[in-house]
């Protein structure tokens, strides 16, 4: 199969949520991605790995684990969900995404295992998109002579495709309410979800700090002999600065007294507690024999890169506004992002654009962030079926907004903001992953001559 016809062919199976397994949270089990990977000769065996799993902060803390492993001399793999531009963005070795020859050679392998599977009878139903593109990586790692992976669990963790892994650490993030339909709607139900990832005997990183999350999380730990480090415990700060909502640091281990210092290039208060828990499964992979030290360490979390999240894709102030890119799609999310506006942008007005998807607790994000923009302009996120239209979205949220407008096209969108706003101004787009992935593409490709506009929509409701 070529490369094109790969990536056809795995949309045509769902995204993440939009597959088979939307009808039923029941049918989420690991049957399927079990005996592939059984036919495929357990390619997740052929490298070492670290597991992470959480509401919010896993693919921060994802990225700067293998960043701390590729800066200590390792040969990784990074495994993460979803993409913001390109299907290639998931799959990485190295820092460097997987070559389009090398997906399609990979997923061709992939189908063929699928088809004699199914016509033996040994699959009851084809994959889906997800269970694919995790079958694609732990066998294109395996190729590839990967030494160390870090993969990023899915949704929840217990019956995520990913944990047929068995890793030498288990990360588990800060927990919060998201996906409540598939892992359960009190903080304890989707804690033992994410805990499902902990294995017997592991080494596991926590940074949950909801109490319940914590007591959840350490049961499981007991009843499965594992060895638990809580980020509280692990660490003390001293030295903490912040510059333009980058934060620098002293990262202290209570053990040993060992000091560590962080400079994070991603901006952000929560970026703090991510980096406190990469180093903590640094350091475990260090106790288990792997090459690293304090000072990889600190150059890995120096060099870590992870677009979308606070992410400021235009302009200093004095000839176009600021424009920040930031995936928050739940309330915990947005919260930071009313810190980050409070701490960072203090007395300007923001233009926020606002994208999301049907499974989202979107009025309470909007309650956070709505009244704190100058305006909100609706829109959504391109050729996403489980995206809400602009103008449903204006219904259900405008009330939130000092004034709104409604406009479908998200290029369109901005275009509008760029309008309304003056240099001084920031530009804030949120909301899905998918909305921050079709404008920060939109914007590199911008030309400089003007995009006709369409006429905004009023939204209902605005004041």
């Amino acid at each position: 199969m070529t490369y094109q016809e790969s990536v056809r062919y795995l949309f045509s199976l769902g995204r993440e949520l939009a597959s088979p397994r939307q009808a039923s949270a029941t049918k989420f089990d690991l049957v399927n991605i079990t005996v592939l990977s059984e036919h495929l000769g357990q390619p997740q065996r052929a490298f070492e790995s670290v597991h992470v799993a959480g509401t919010n902060g896993k693919g921060s803390t994802s990225a700067m684990i293998e960043s701390i492993l590729r800066a200590a001399g390792l040969r990784t793999g990074l495994y993460t969900s979803p993409h913001l531009e390109r299907i290639n963005e998931r799959i990485r070795v190295n820092g460097e995404e997987i070559s389009d020859a090398d997906f399609a050679a990979t997923f061709t392998r992939l189908h063929t295992a699928i088809e004699e599977l199914l016509a033996a009878g040994r699959l009851a139903a084809h994959p889906t998109f997800f269970e694919c593109m995790t079958a694609a990586a732990f066998l294109f790692f395996a190729q590839a002579g990967v030494e160390f992976a870090v993969i990023e669990v899915g949704l929840g963790g217990r019956l995520d495709a990913t944990n047929i892994l068995v890793p030498e650490v288990a990360v588990i993030t800060q927990i919060d309410f998201d996906h409540e339909n598939y892992l359960g709607h009190s903080i304890e139900e989707i804690a033992g979800e994410k805990a499902g990832i902990i294995k017997p005997g592991a080494r596991v990183v926590s940074a949950a700090e909801h109490l319940m999350a914590r007591v959840v999380i350490q049961k499981r730990v007991a009843h499965q002999g594992a060895f638990l480090v809580e980020i509280e415990n692990a660490f003390r700060m001293e030295d903490v600065t912040a510059n333009g909502g980058r934060f620098s640091f002293t990262a202290i281990l209570t053990e040993t007294g060992a000091r560590i210092p962080v400079a994070l290039p991603l901006p952000g208060r929560f970026q703090v507690r991510n980096a406190l828990t990469a180093i903590a499964a640094a350091q475990m992979l260090a106790e288990r024999g792997a090459p690293i030290d304090n000072e990889a360490i600190s150059r890995g979390i120096a060099a870590t890169s992870w677009p979308g999240r606070l992410e400021r894709i235009a302009g200093v102030q004095g000839e176009l506004p600021e424009i920040y890119v930031d995936g928050t799609h739940n309330p915990a999310g947005a919260r930071e992002i009313a810190v980050f506006w409070e701490q960072q942008l203090p007395g300007r007005k923001i233009f926020l654009i606002y994208g999301a998807m049907r499974d989202k607790a979107v009025d309470e994000i909007a309650g956070l962030l709505f009244p704190r923009a100058e305006t909100v302009i609706f829109t959504a996120p391109q050729g996403q079926p489980r995206a809400i239209s602009a103008g449903v979205l204006a219904d259900m949220t405008s009330h939130h907004a000092r004034s709104a407008e409604v406009i479908p096209d998200p290029a369109q969108a901005l275009e509008r903001a760029l309008e309304l706003a003056s240099p001084e101004d920031v530009i804030f787009i949120t909301g899905s992953l998918f909305l921050v992935g079709d404008l920060r593409k939109y914007w590199r490709s911008r030309s400089s001559v003007p995009v006709a506009s369409y006429p905004a929509k009023p939204a209902p409701a605005s004041t």
